[in-house]
């Protein structure tokens, strides 16, 4: 069975668009004949001829940690990642907990269902919604809304235990769905600031610290949480923040914290919206020299 499924993957791959490819050709132009006769015959053309051989020739790349924009999405990145991660583990803890200690009194597979139609909501966003977003209002503005609208949201889930019956499930679905869409939204915004703050060659690279960082905080996350909500369940008849009034408030903590460096000077959008690549350059310097040589051979 697993062949079968390894062949057919195999024969789909066939079908794939083909990704970037940088072909070099300097040693093909540096040994042209044609190229050197006319450099042997013609000044400008052989000046020509060496700008464009030193335009193959690649320059050394910016270092990463030098780069504040991708770096201060990364640390805003962690962040957001560390709530949402600490936010999926109290979120079921705190549903299946008893009443008298705060929680929804839900059952497994009640959380299940919760999750799934929140599931659902997110396929439905990120393919029809989120686009049409982005496109308007930028990743920058998009991160920030969803960090802002996201703090009330976590404030009022503690009075979403007071309901009970038909109104809670459709009260904590429609929050759920709400809280996941706003978390993903954040992330999608940032991923895309980071790869907008490198040229095309360092994008991977980028990509592999980004999740680098982003798996260490997550391993923090349901730690954190399980604790948090441990703790504050020993504490229901406190007089400030009692119970899951206090696992709230320091989810919200974090998501301010979050949303406070998305803010300059800490957070800084990339200056060009999307950075050429060495190769997009190189290609653009080509053109250049060819118009200017075809220019030159006019009379």
């Amino acid at each position: 069975m697993i062949s079968l499924f390894g062949f057919v993957a195999t024969v789909i791959s066939l079908w794939l668009p083909e990704t970037l490819h940088k072909h070099k050709k300097g040693n093909k132009d540096q040994s042209d004949p044609h190229d050197v006769a006319e450099g042997t015959t013609n000044g400008l053309h052989l000046s020509e001829s060496m700008t464009h051989s030193e335009s193959k020739i690649p320059n050394s790349q910016k270092s990463l940690l030098k780069n504040w924009p991708l770096v201060s999405a990364i640390i805003v990145y962690c962040v957001f990642q560390l709530h949402d991660m600490t936010y999926l583990e109290i979120f079921s803890l705190w549903a299946v907990s008893p009443r008298s200690r705060g929680g929804l009194s839900f059952t497994t597979a009640d959380v299940g269902q919760v999750l799934a139609i929140t599931g659902v909501g997110l396929l439905v966003f990120q393919l029809f919604v989120y686009p049409l977003v982005e496109r308007i209002f930028g990743p920058f503005m998009v991160s920030r809304a969803g960090a802002v609208l996201s703090i009330p949201l976590l404030a009022s889930y503690p009075y979403i235990a007071l309901l009970s019956g038909f109104c809670l499930s459709i009260v904590l679905n429609c929050a759920s769905v709400l809280k996941n869409v706003l978390s993903v939204s954040i992330s999608t915004g940032l991923l895309i600031l980071q790869n907008r703050a490198v040229p095309q060659e360092q994008r991977g690279a980028s990509n592999g610290v980004s999740m680098c960082l982003m798996s260490f905080a997550k391993t923090i996350g349901p730690a954190a949480g399980g604790s948090l909500l441990s703790w504050a369940q020993r504490r229901q008849d406190a007089d400030i923040l009692p119970g899951d009034q206090l696992v709230f408030f320091i989810l919200n903590v974090i998501e301010f914290l979050g949303l406070l460096l998305t803010f300059k000077p800490f957070l800084q959008e990339p200056e060009d919206n999307i950075p050429k690549s060495k190769h997009e350059e190189s290609a653009d310097q080509e053109n250049g020299i060819q118009e200017r040589r075809s220019q030159s051979e006019l009379p």
